[in-house]
């Protein structure tokens, strides 16, 4: 089994030496040097809580690396939003933290998975549920930013229908079908119309 690199960001000198040590030894993982970070396939984030600082660190760290696993010491509801957004893929609470745990949750992102303690799971679905019911829905938008007309003309193009058979089927005008995909492929940077099929099903939208 190859042995997943793995770099440990903390915010003192403490943590980042309990959290190496719990995964020193691990036959699992191979954790790096900050000189060698950039070759991180998993980066552990440790703080206390998610402050302004630390929400800037997690964005730069995205960019420069795939996978971010947090592990704070407390997180709310807000800051749980925050990190998802930040990129994180898993959440270890600093209380749960063992070496077993921490391997899980690496192993995981590794793979492009997610993981999330249960509790904080449900209440990041209820947010996401009422910001689908209070805020897009109002706006004829889903979570993944298209409007249920271009999800309506999205689904006839992946069955392969043309722009006058797509106009036909909707009551709209050949010109609405054509506005409505270049407004969706141009504000999401989308290619074209395939790559805009690929992204619907890629989030689950068609």
């Amino acid at each position: 089994m190859q042995r997943i690199p793995v770099y440990v960001h903390a915010t003192d000198p403490i943590s980042w030496t309990g959290v190496t040590g719990q995964l020193t030894g691990r036959t699992e993982v191979r954790v790096l040097a900050q000189a060698d970070a950039a070759d991180a396939a998993v980066t552990l984030v440790v703080v206390d809580s998610l402050t302004p600082p630390v929400v800037q660190a997690l964005r730069r760290l995205r960019r420069e690396q795939n996978r971010l696993v947090l592990v704070p010491a407390t997180i709310d509801d807000a800051q749980l939003s925050a990190a998802v957004e930040c990129g994180v893929v898993g959440v270890v609470r600093r209380s749960e933290a063992s070496a077993g745990r921490l391997v899980e949750v690496i192993l995981s992102a590794a793979r492009g998975e997610g993981s999330v303690p249960a509790d904080l799971l449900g209440r990041l679905l209820n947010q996401m549920r009422r910001l689908q019911r209070e805020v897009l829905d109002p706006r004829g938008l889903s979570l993944g930013g298209l409007s249920s007309r271009e999800v309506d003309v999205l689904r006839l193009v992946a069955d392969g229908f043309e722009t006058r058979e797509i106009a036909a089927k909707l009551s709209y005008s050949e010109r609405t079908v054509k506005n409505v995909v270049h407004g969706m492929t141009t504000r999401l940077h989308l290619r074209n119309r395939a790559h805009a099929v690929a992204y619907a099903l890629r989030h689950d939208l068609i």
